[in-house]
């Protein structure tokens, strides 16, 4: 089997919100889970290390993320921001969560922040082991509000930071998912001082205004860690979707486009509870990544990026997923359509490893 990279994997936000055990395999998760508010809110659990290993997911971006209260539905206020001060706080309380997973459970997770880190654990992955590998975490900021100024990002990225999304919804930086707008006065100041650390950006929930600016301004690496082809989805009226001009700037930049197993950002209209998971089989995710790869004219820019437990589960992805480690159901799908071992290689996660090798530092 070939490695996957799953480019958008919100861990510490379920262990804070949630009291999620990521040690534990999903479906003990859902036992433990049954009946719970959790499943209300965030369906039934996908992602868990036994699981990793059965699917040989060697590196996840491991978000940090907290919701600002004008979007919160939940009863559950343990991750809701009122102010960029709260943001800040529950940003780097879920940053220094993954220093802990990795004191506290080398042989399961383990924090990357440099190359080294990561060849290191890819030697491990290379080893056989009767006790399992590590998967290791690059940690990716969705929603840029827990940088209150960017004289702060020298210590974010002392403290392993390497990727930056600077919206979610919109933020005093960007126009984001249900709140279209370019980037700000301060955004572009945010962008500048990024790629003085060459963070590398994220345009995953960026409205397209801003992406565009983006493209046009940012000096450092640019990818789409979480996104689907708007091509695909042609009466969708979200801004969540790239569009092939997006995915084609991002593939100008040498970046990867990660593509969401996500029913409702496979299939218009799909809804959970509503429809069938059958209505979108996981052909469906097949054909994003050849539309990705179709524009760029090889296999070298098409990803993953699950987004699994980030605010859906088991209930809204293609039936042939019952956790993370099904995503190797792509191999025969994607054989079929013509790809050679090596492009599906790419596309699991050898894309996202050549980015890090590139853009992480050295030590």
């Amino acid at each position: 089997m070939p490695l996957i990279v799953d480019a958008h994997a919100d861990i510490a936000f379920n262990m804070f919100k949630y009291g999620r055990d990521y040690t534990r395999s999903a479906a003990e998760t859902r036992q433990l889970e049954i009946g719970s508010q959790t499943v209300a809110d965030n369906e039934d659990a996908l992602l868990g290390w036994p699981d990793y290993q059965r699917g040989q997911v060697a590196v996840i971006f491991s978000t940090i993320y907290a919701t600002p209260i004008r979007h919160s539905s939940s009863s559950n206020k343990s991750q809701v921001y009122k102010t960029f001060d709260e943001a800040h706080q529950l940003y780097k309380e879920q940053l220094l969560t993954y220093h802990r997973m990795t004191d506290s459970a080398p042989d399961k997770f383990r924090l990357l922040a440099s190359v080294r880190d990561l060849n290191l654990l890819l030697d491990h992955w290379q080893s056989p082991s009767e006790n399992g590998h590590p998967v290791g975490m690059v940690a990716l900021m969705e929603g840029a509000e827990g940088i209150r100024t960017p004289s702060e990002l020298e210590e974010w990225h002392e403290l392993g930071l390497r990727l930056i999304g600077p919206a979610w919804v919109g933020t005093r930086y960007s126009g984001g998912w249900k709140e279209p707008g370019p980037l700000t006065k301060e955004g572009r100041e945010l962008l500048s001082a990024m790629a003085d650390y060459n963070f590398i950006l994220d345009l995953s929930h960026m409205d397209e205004l801003a992406s565009i600016e983006a493209l046009d301004m940012y000096r450092g690496p640019i990818v789409g860690t979480h996104g689907n082809c708007l091509a695909l989805m042609p009466t969708s009226d979200s801004n969540r979707h790239f569009s092939d001009r997006i995915i084609e700037g991002i593939i100008e930049r040498d970046g990867v486009v990660g593509v969401v197993p996500y029913n409702s950002y496979l299939k218009v209209g799909w809804t959970v509870g509503k429809h069938s998971r059958d209505e979108v089989p996981l052909g469906v995710v097949a054909d994003h990544i050849d539309h990705i790869c179709q524009i760029a004219g090889d296999s070298l820019h098409a990803g993953i990026g699950s987004d699994f437990d980030g605010g859906f589960g088991l209930q809204s992805v293609p039936p042939e997923i019952d956790t993370i480690a099904d995503l190797q159901n792509l191999v025969s799908l994607l054989q079929a359509r013509g790809y050679s071992e090596k492009d599906i290689e790419n596309i699991l996660g050898g894309n996202w490893l050549t980015r890090l090798k590139r853009d992480l530092p050295t030590s």
